[in-house]
């Protein structure tokens, strides 16, 4: 009798798209406190493949994987790493996702936490939250942001 060899959840699942990271973006941000993301209003986010070369230079990026997301305040311009960028009428933040991608290869975390600190990061930085406030604001946030990726992964 053969025997039968069990299958990797693994086996079939392709890498997280840009929708499937902006799902999690949208999880990660519902999952934050109130007092927070009334910091910023009705928060935009968007998920680009990388951000453009222009946006790196900036920064002093050395590679589009540097950089993981960034906010954009409102009246400024949009970076989705296309050539249509558009003036924000709100806050936004753009989400790379091959960044985002590459960084959880290389560290054991989940993508939901991932994401929720790039999220959490972002914002509180543009709004000078302490890194002790932000740590707060992940510990509160992170026990759902997890049961909601891995909701995704069913």
């Amino acid at each position: 009798m053969a025997t039968r060899l069990e299958t990797s959840p693994w086996a079939d699942a392709h890498s997280p798209s840009v929708q499937d990271i902006g799902k999690l973006a949208e999880q990660a941000y519902r999952s934050l406190p109130g007092d927070f993301r009334a910091l910023c209003g009705d928060l935009v986010v968007q998920v680009a493949e990388f951000a453009s070369d222009e946006i790196i230079d900036e920064l002093g990026g050395q590679s589009p994987y540097d950089l993981l997301g960034l906010f954009h305040p409102a009246g400024t311009l949009d970076d989705t790493g296309g050539s249509d960028s558009q003036m924000n009428v709100t806050h936004s933040v753009v989400l790379y996702r091959r960044a985002i991608l590459d960084y959880w290869a290389e560290f054991e975390e989940p993508l939901g936490a991932i994401v929720t600190h790039i999220l959490v990061n972002e914002i509180g930085r543009q709004y000078g939250l302490s890194d002790d406030d932000l740590e707060k604001i992940e510990i509160e946030a992170a026990s759902e942001a997890e049961r909601d990726a891995r909701s995704l992964m069913q």
